[in-house]
C-alpha cells in the first residue's frame, strides 16, 4: 500500500523482504483508490478488501504475468543425437531430433504433436540432453474487428446508443430501462463496438454464471476480439489465466459475475451492468459484503467513463436516483421483432380445480399452445419434489436438526435435503414417531415435471434448477434442448427468468405468485414484481403472440392488480410512495450488524451490549432491535441482527466509524461471529 524510509517498529521485529513477486504493481492507482473507498464505505479492513479483489493463485504468490514453458536441446544432446543416441527409445529420439531441428519449442507446440511427450522429455532431461526454460509472455496487442453487422436499430435503441456514446471519455450513469425483448443487449453491443474502435476496453457484469455463456456467445458472434471471462465456476488456475489476460491488456472485453468489478482493465472505456436489479450483485456472505452494481458506478466515476445499468425492472433505488437527476433514464418500450408484449391474466386458485399445484385453466392453456406448435415455460421458485414430508396420522413433519426449517423431499434421489445448510438424510418410508406411512406435501419443480409428464405423455419436458445444472455444460444442454425445439415444456426456478431468449415460448405459467405478498421483508414485494415481470417476458419473444397466466389465491391483492393494470412502472411508483411514507430505503440508509452463536442467548447478548454502547446517537440515527433472525437457527448456529437507520448517509457512516471500534472490544464479541452489512438488501 505504501513505503517509508523509517519505521516505528523496533528493527529486531522487522522482517526482511525475501522476493519482489512482480516488477509492476498488480493494482494501479485507480484500483487502489476504488478499493480504499470500498473499505471506508463498507467499514471493512483494507487488507481483506484487497485480498477479495485478487485471484487466489495470485494471493498465494503466482506471477501476475504468464510465462511460457520451453524445451531446448543441449550441446550434449546434439552430440548424442549425432552418435545415434538414444538407440532403443524411438519417442525420445524423435523428440530430441525435433528440438534440434527447430531450435527449441514451447510446451503448447509439443502438445500438438501426436502421442505423449512428457515421459520422453523427463528421460532426456535426466541425461542432460535437453533443458527446460521459462520465459515471460509478452502480451500481443490484437485488433478488435466486427465479424458481422448487427440488425437495424429501432429509433429508441439509436437514441440510447447516441446518448451514452456522447459521454464516452467522461463519467455518466445511464439506466437502460427496456421491456423484455426490447434489444438491450444490442445496445450494449453497439456501444462496445464504438469503445473498441476507439482503442479502449469494455467491462461487462452479469448477475449469474448461467447468463455468461449466452452473452459471451453473442459477443463472439459480433466481435473478433480477445475476451476474458471471470466467474466462480472457474478453477483457481483458469481464473488466474483470465485475470492475466485482463491485466496484460490482451483482453479487449472483460465479462463476468460480481467479482469481475475488481478485474484490471487498462484503458477502460465503458462499464455495463446487465440485469442491474438482481440481488446476486450483492455479496451476502463472507467478510467483505459489497454491492458490485454500486462499486461499478463508483469505478466508472473514478475512471471517468460511462456506466450503463440495464434492466426491464430497475431496482427502486436506481429509479430513485433517476428521479433525483443522478442517473439519465433511457427507455426502450417496443420489442425489436415487432412482437407485442404478452397478455397477462390472473387465475383464481379459490375457484379452480387444482392438480398437484396446476390449475385446470392452466392445463387447458398448455394443451392449446402445444397444439399450436408453441413451447411452454412453467415457473415455480421451489426446487426439489416437495417442500415437506408429512405423517398424516400424528402430524410429524421432517425437520432439519441444524435449522429452523423443514427438509425438502428429493424423490428421484431418495433423499431429504435442507436447502439452507445442506443437511442430507435418507427418505423414510414410515414415520419415525408412529410408524404410519408418510407422504410428500406441496410442490417443487421435480413434482411439477412429473405431473406435466402424466398430463402430456409423449411431450418432452426439460427442467432448469440448481439440482439439474450441478456440473459444467448441463445448463448449455438445457438451453440447447429448448432452442432446438426438442423440449416443448420447460419447468424452472428463478434461473429461467434471467435474460434467456426462447423465441418459440408462447405461454408462461407462474404457479405460485403469492410468495412475497405477505413477507416481513419490506423488499419482498419489489422482488416478487420483478420476478413476475421477468418471467412473463420470456413469452412471445418471436413472431407468435405470448400469454402469461399467474396463479394466485389472492387475485385482488393490490400488488398483483396494479402490476397487471399499469405494469412495472405503475408498481414502482406506488412502491416508492409507500417507501417514502415509511422512511425505508431509498429514502433512508440502513446498516445491519448480524451475529451468530452456539446459543440464542449469546447471539442476542452481544447485540444487546452493542446497543448499550450507543448512548448518544447522532441526530436522526435510530437503532432497531436486536431481534432473532426470521430463521433463528441455521446450520447449527443461532442468528440475530441489529439495524441502524438514518435519513442521512453521512450521519450513518459517522456513527458507524466511532461505534464499530468499541464493538470489537466487547467481551461478548468473543462468543459470537459478527459482521456489518452496509446497504443490506435482505433482512432476515
Amino acid at each position: 500500500m505504501g513505503s517509508a524510509d523509517t519505521s516505528e517498529v523496533a528493527p529486531g521485529r522487522l522482517k526482511p523482504i525475501l522476493e519482489v513477486l512482480d516488477p509492476r504493481p498488480v493494482l494501479d492507482a485507480a484500483a487502489l483508490e476504488l478499493l480504499g473507498w470500498a473499505a471506508q464505505y463498507y467499514h471493512h479492513p483494507i487488507g481483506e478488501v484487497l485480498a477479495g479483489a485478487l485471484p487466489r493463485a495470485l494471493r498465494l504468490g503466482a506471477s501476475a504475468t504468464g510465462s511460457e514453458e520451453r524445451w531446448v536441446a543441449t550441446a550434449l544432446g546434439a552430440e548424442a543425437c549425432a552418435a545415434g543416441e538414444p538407440r532403443r527409445a524411438a519417442r525420445q529420439r524423435s523428440l530430441l531430433e525435433f528440438l534440434l531441428g527447430c531450435g527449441g519449442a514451447a510446451a503448447a507446440t509439443l502438445n500438438e504433436r501426436p502421442g505423449s511427450w512428457r515421459d520422453a522429455a523427463r528421460s532426456l532431461l535426466a541425461r542432460g540432453w535437453i533443458a527446460r526454460t521459462e520465459s515471460a509472455l509478452e502480451a500481443q496487442a490484437q485488433d478488435a474487428r466486427v465479424r458481422a453487422a448487427g440488425p437495424a436499430l429501432l429509433p429508441e435503441q439509436s437514441a440510447a446508443v447516441d446518448a451514452v456514446a456522447a459521454s464516452l471519455g467522461r463519467f455518466g450513469a445511464f439506466v437502460l430501462h427496456g421491456i423484455t425483448g426490447s434489444g438491450k443487449t444490442e445496445v450494449y453491443l453497439r456501444l462496445i463496438e464504438r469503445v473498441l474502435a476507439g482503442g479502449r476496453r469494455a467491462l461487462v457484469l452479469v448477475p449469474e454464471i448461467g447468463l455468461t455463456p449466452q452473452l459471451l456467445g453473442r459477443f463472439r458472434e459480433r466481435f473478433d476480439a480477445p475476451m476474458a471471462v471471470l466467474h466462480s465456476a472457474l478453477t483457481d488456475h483458469e481464473r488466474l489465466l483470465a485475470w492475466r489476460d485482463a491485466f496484460s491488456g490482451r483482453a479487449r472485453i472483460v465479462l463476468g459475475t460480481r467479482s469481475v468489478v475488481f478485474a484490471p482493465v487498462p484503458q477502460l472505456g465503458l462499464i455495463v451492468v446487465d440485469e442491474e436489479h438482481d440481488a446476486s450483485f450483492k455479496q451476502h456472505e463472507g467478510g467483505f459484503r459489497y454491492s458490485a452494481r454500486d462499486l461499478a458506478v463508483m469505478r466508472a466515476r473514478h475512471a471517468a467513463v460511462p456506466v450503463v445499468l440495464g434492466s426491464a425492472t430497475p431496482a427502486l433505488e436506481t429509479l430513485h436516483n433517476v428521479a433525483a437527476g443522478r442517473y439519465a433514464h433511457l427507455r426502450l418500450q417496443r420489442r425489436t421483432a415487432q412482437s407485442l408484449p404478452p397478455r397477462l391474466a390472473l387465475l383464481d386458485l379459490r375457484t379452480s380445480a387444482v392438480r398437484s399445484g396446476i390449475a385446470t385453466p392452466a392445463v387447458l392453456a398448455i394443451e392449446r399452445h402445444l397444439a399450436d406448435d408453441g413451447q411452454v415455460l412453467v415457473f415455480l421458485n421451489r426446487r426439489g419434489y416437495a417442500p415437506t414430508l408429512l405423517c398424516t396420522a400424528c402430524g410429524w413433519i421432517a425437520p432439519c436438526r441444524e435449522c429452523d426449517a423443514r427438509l425438502t423431499v428429493h424423490l428421484g434421489a431418495g433423499r431429504l435435503r435442507c436447502h439452507h445448510c445442506g443437511a442430507d438424510a435418507p427418505l423414510p418410508q414410515r414415520c419415525p414417531q408412529c410408524g404410519f406411512a408418510v407422504k410428500p406435501v406441496g410442490q417443487g419443480t421435480q413434482r411439477i415435471e412429473e405431473t406435466l409428464g402424466a398430463l402430456f405423455p409423449g411431450v418432452t419436458i426439460a427442467r432448469l434448477d440448481r439440482d439439474v445444472v450441478r456440473r459444467r455444460g448441463e445448463l448449455e444442454e438445457v438451453m440447447r434442448r429448448m432452442s432446438s425445439g426438442e423440449a416443448r415444456i420447460l419447468v424452472g426456478t428463478q434461473m429461467v427468468t434471467k435474460g434467456h431468449d426462447f423465441p418459440n415460448v408462447t405461454l408462461v405459467v407462474v404457479l405460485n405468485a403469492d410468495q412475497g405478498l405477505f413477507s416481513t421483508d419490506f423488499r419482498a414485494p419489489e422482488r416478487l414484481a420483478q420476478t413476475i415481470v421477468q418471467v412473463a417476458g420470456r413469452a412471445g419473444r418471436g413472431a407468435k403472440p405470448g400469454e402469461v397466466l399467474i396463479q394466485s389465491e389472492f387475485p385482488d391483492h393490490p400488488l398483483l392488480t396494479s402490476l397487471l393494470a399499469e405494469g412495472y412502472d405503475g408498481f414502482a411508483r406506488a412502491a416508492l410512495a409507500e417507501r417514502s411514507q415509511a422512511a425505508w430505503p431509498p429514502f433512508s440508509r440502513l446498516a445491519a450488524v448480524r451475529d451468530s452463536a452456539t446459543t440464542a442467548q449469546a447471539a442476542l447478548a452481544f447485540l444487546t451490549d452493542a446497543r448499550k454502547l450507543a448512548q448518544r446517537l447522532p441526530r436522526g440515527v435510530r437503532l432497531l432491535g436486536p431481534v432473532p433472525a426470521a430463521m433463528a437457527k441455521r446450520a447449527g448456529r443461532y442468528h440475530a441482527q441489529l439495524l441502524i437507520e438514518s435519513p442521512q448517509r453521512a450521519r450513518l457512516h459517522e456513527f458507524l466509524e466511532s461505534w464499530l471500534g468499541q464493538l470489537e472490544r466487547l467481551p461478548s464479541a468473543r462468543r459470537v461471529r459478527w459482521s456489518l452489512d452496509v446497504d443490506p438488501i435482505e433482512l432476515f
